[in-house]
């Protein structure tokens, strides 16, 4: 039997869940209808439009109440955000650091700032994150645990950390990966760009990793224009990030003194304004995207060919972008559907090319990656801003 995949029927359940006045539409688009204007004004008429200010501060201590942290640490993009809390893991040149094949590149960017090298693993379909019980064995067969750390037997290389990214906003399973964690001496950076208002277990993601991050891009959940920050319950470490990010200046009334490498990664003032507007609006946010993904459910309930992907048992996500999944036996007509769908004024998109197939990554060691191999050719973006439903409908 030839497989069934009714391409028109995709456009139309699109058409039937977007607001037709809100066609053309776009994949993520921010909504700023709240206190940004009046913030903003402020910040300006302050003259404190730059890294100091009143609402960097604010908006950290936002970050820090409502993710559950000890410390949050605003900088300027998530990517800086990955590179510093690699800095603060420890993570060395030469160093493997175990990433998602399946993330976009700031993952493996990040680690290759630090002279480290990404080391692919594979993901689990019901997360579309690292799969923790596949890399257990994996690991049970490539690495070499010493007192006080791991190795990799076939390259020699320290395997120091290992960056599992919320994809799309969805939990990885993390208890099982801290135990891998726990068994092999390595470090957990949880990539939570994505999982802004993301829990795993009741409790928010970020809170299991050494050190975590956000991103605030202008196509997140909630966005600065650019930004990002480092999350932490190491209060010790928290202060460190403010510290390196803020170029390492030893505090003094006039001098400029320094006594660490430090990056000038700070988030200015006037982004952070419009942060802390937009956090006032996350609650508001988090529900109206919940309730598309279960508009989006419903529609496309029995269709052959095609689910809508939810959220795993343990989880409750911010459905930042939503997922329409292929089956199988139809993922050659992924193209078909991405080109079908933008004809009619409805940005879709694939997922990001698995960073084993880019050419600077092409040559880093990589375990089976069959899982994310299927998932990129079947995962579909579709439509997933708060305003495509009504505050009360």
């Amino acid at each position: 039997m030839t497989p069934h995949l009714d391409i028109d029927r995709i456009v139309a359940t699109l058409k039937s869940v977007i607001p037709a006045d809100k066609m053309p539409v776009a994949l993520h688009e921010p909504s700023l209808k709240g206190n940004e204007w009046a913030y903003l004004k402020d910040c300006i008429d302050s003259t404190y439009v730059s890294y100091v200010g009143q609402y960097v501060d604010k908006f950290e201590a936002m970050l820090a109440h409502f993710t559950g942290v000890k410390k949050a640490v605003a900088v300027v993009n998530g990517t800086a955000a990955l590179h510093i809390a690699l800095k603060l893991a420890g993570v060395q040149p030469e160093d493997e650091v175990l990433t998602p094949a399946l993330t976009f590149v700031a993952t493996a960017n990040a680690v290759s700032y630090c002279g480290a090298i990404p080391h692919f693993v594979d993901s689990e379909e019901s997360t579309l994150g690292i799969d923790p019980h596949k890399l257990k064995a994996y690991l049970k067969d490539i690495a070499r645990v010493d007192s006080d750390s791991c190795h990799n037997k076939v390259t020699g290389r320290r395997i120091k950390a290992v960056i599992p990214m919320h994809t799309f906003g969805h939990p990885v399973d993390l208890d099982p990966l801290v135990e891998v964690c726990n068994k092999y001496k390595i470090v957990m950076i949880e990539d939570a760009a994505e999982s802004l208002g993301s829990y795993y277990n009741g409790k928010h993601t970020g809170n299991w990793g050494k050190v975590s991050i956000l991103s605030f891009n202008g196509n997140k959940t909630i966005t600065t224009g650019g930004g990002g920050a480092i999350i932490t319950n190491d209060e010790d470490l928290g202060k460190l990030a403010k510290y390196l990010t803020s170029t390492a200046k030893v505090p003094h009334r006039w001098a400029f003194n320094y006594d660490l490498v430090g990056y000038n990664y700070r988030l200015p003032n006037v982004n952070a304004a419009i942060g802390c507007a937009q956090m006032e609006q996350l609650p508001q946010f988090l529900e109206r995207k919940r309730r598309l993904a279960a508009t989006y459910l419903k529609a496309f309930a029995g269709m052959a060919g095609v689910s809508f992907f939810t959220e795993p048992p343990f989880a409750k996500s911010n459905y930042w972008l939503n997922v329409l999944l292929l089956d199988g036996n139809v993922s050659d007509r992924q193209e078909e559907v991405l080109k079908k769908t933008n004809d009619n004024g409805i940005m879709t998109r694939p997922v990001w090319t698995l960073m084993n197939k880019l050419i600077m990554y092409k040559d880093c060691p990589a375990m089976d990656l069959d899982c994310a191999e299927s998932l990129s050719k079947r995962i579909i973006n579709i439509p997933s801003s708060p305003f495509l439903v009504q505050e009360n409908g």
